[in-house]
């Protein structure tokens, strides 16, 4: 071989040599920044402790539905109990009674009335005894008189009131007795919380010629306006009736105005009625009672002591 071709020779091996060195070089390269993606640990561990969770759940319900299975609620039979029931568990537990539910308790203050229809215009119960309670305390009272205490009263009537030329301005009526001796009556006005006006009265069913029914002698605060407005009242007008009654009494109607005649209710010995009136009027309302039989015992028509005409 000539001197040329040893070196064309030499220059041929080097070049592979470094063809090589770079293929290398590249395939070296490549393993750094050609990489596969990393799995996605996060999400796969998030799969997988809900799958967990998904199982323990419901193992745990299978527990929990076992366990409220009833004792004795059913035998069970098979090889392993030779064809017999087997009895059922008994729980080491003793059953406990419930608790006694415990008796309401009874409301301070006066007691009730007998019908919710002697609460109206949105009195309830308690406000009427709030309403007591400060009439009775309040300074219109007399001196001379012991009212004693709410809890001593019945709650008769609550209603709303009409003002007029007189007291103006709209309030509320409570109408209390006191059953036990000195009996009493009393009558409030109340307005904006305040006491406007008090009525006490005695209640006495042994007049000379006192029927069987005896109409309230100021029940007139309840159904009638001042009269300085005779005339000219303020209406629709709420107005209510009252008065005691024989017990031999079964049944008492009152009429005002042109209005059919109201049975009224009977509450331990008294009369209630209430109504609206829309009309001017000149007589006061017209009462009458009547025995268990329907037998007329009474009619205010008829009664001396009462004032049929409005003033």
């Amino acid at each position: 071989m000539s001197g040329d071709q040893r070196e064309e020779t030499a220059r041929h091996g080097d070049g592979e040599r470094e063809f090589e060195e770079r293929v290398r070089a590249l395939l070296a390269d490549d393993a750094f920044t050609i990489q596969p993606s990393a799995a996605p640990y996060p999400a796969i561990r998030r799969r997988g402790v809900a799958e967990r969770r998904r199982r323990v759940a419901t193992v745990g319900a299978a527990l929990v539905t076992l366990a409220v299975v009833p004792v004795g609620a059913a035998a069970l039979t098979g090889p392993d109990a030779g064809g017999r029931a087997v009895s059922p568990a008994v729980s080491a537990t003793p059953a406990q009674s419930p608790a006694p539910t415990p008796e309401p308790a009874t409301p301070a203050g006066p007691a009730g009335p007998a019908s919710d229809e002697q609460l109206l215009d949105g009195v309830t119960r308690e406000s009427a005894a709030a309403m007591l309670e400060d009439c009775l305390a309040s300074d219109l009272g007399s001196p001379l008189q012991d009212l004693g205490a709410p809890e001593e009263y019945r709650i008769l009537l609550g209603m709303g009131s009409t003002g007029d030329s007189n007291t103006p301005g709209d309030g509320r009526f409570v109408v209390a007795v006191r059953d036990e001796a000195p009996r009493t009556r009393v009558i409030c006005n109340v307005k904006d919380g305040e006491v406007s006006g008090l009525n006490v009265g005695g209640v006495d069913m042994d007049l000379p010629d006192q029927g069987k029914v005896m109409p309230d002698v100021n029940a007139h605060k309840l159904y009638a306006q001042s009269f300085l407005d005779k005339g000219n009242w303020k209406l629709p007008f709420r107005w209510g009736s009252i008065g005691a009654v024989h017990p031999s009494v079964a049944r008492v109607t009152v009429s005002y105005g042109d209005e059919e005649p109201r049975t009224a209710v009977l509450d331990h010995g008294w009369f209630v009625a209430t109504g609206i009136l829309d009309q001017q009027v000149t007589r006061a309302p017209h009462i009458k009672g009547y025995d268990a039989a329907g037998k007329q015992v009474y009619d205010s028509d008829q009664d001396k002591y009462y004032m049929a005409d409005l003033p």
